[in-house]
């Protein structure tokens, strides 16, 4: 019986990395490299967002449980952070198809009515979202004369952000749209392939 520990195999490793064994019988992992191509500006952006919105949710922590003395402006602040982080960061759904989509009836269409049922749904999203974005900048205007509660801001800056998560997932939903149209299928129709 041998009691020398083996080293795993690569495939042992959830992360990816590698466990060797050197000459003391030491194990010694070494982490498989990150890969960041899979991530665009929207999601750095919608990161930057949510990293403000977390440090004002614990400043608003700190003041209320550790100093006694609630500071009143990081409640309204995080309201609107969440709502900036919800429609930035609704674009790399849409980049990614991941938005919830419901695709049983599919199983028992022909592919044809399936393929039409599909463009379909590619065209009603970015109508949407593109009629969403101009609301947005339609209602831009308006809320210049209008000031946030707490804190002496226009309240236009909120719906600025609102109109460019618009405005990026109206972008994202004809790339996706082109994406499916030139491939001739969609998640809807295949859900069991991947996204590229």
């Amino acid at each position: 019986m041998n009691d020398t520990p083996r080293s795993p195999a690569p495939d042992d490793d959830p992360l990816g990395g590698e466990a060797v064994l050197d000459e003391s019988g030491r194990f010694h992992a070494t982490d498989a490299p990150i890969d960041l191509s899979g991530y665009t500006w929207e999601d750095w952006l919608t990161l930057g967002f949510f990293w403000l919105l977390a440090l004002t949710v614990f400043y608003q922590f700190f003041t209320r449980y550790v100093l006694s003395d609630s500071a009143a402006w990081t409640e309204e602040i995080a309201r609107y952070l969440l709502i900036v982080v919800t429609f930035v960061g609704a674009s790399m759904a849409v980049r990614r198809n991941s938005h919830i989509h419901v695709e049983f009836l599919y199983r028992w269409l022909p592919p044809a009515v399936g393929r039409a049922m599909s463009t379909f749904v590619d065209v009603a999203r970015t109508a949407f979202l593109a009629y969403g974005t101009w609301l947005s900048l339609e209602l831009m205007p308006k809320m210049a004369n209008l000031n946030m509660t707490v804190v002496d801001l226009s309240m236009k800056y909120v719906y600025g952000l609102v109109t460019l998560g618009f405005a990026m997932m109206t972008f994202r939903s004809v790339q996706v749209s082109i994406r499916h149209w030139k491939r001739g299928w969609s998640l809807l129709e295949r859900p069991a392939e991947l996204e590229s």
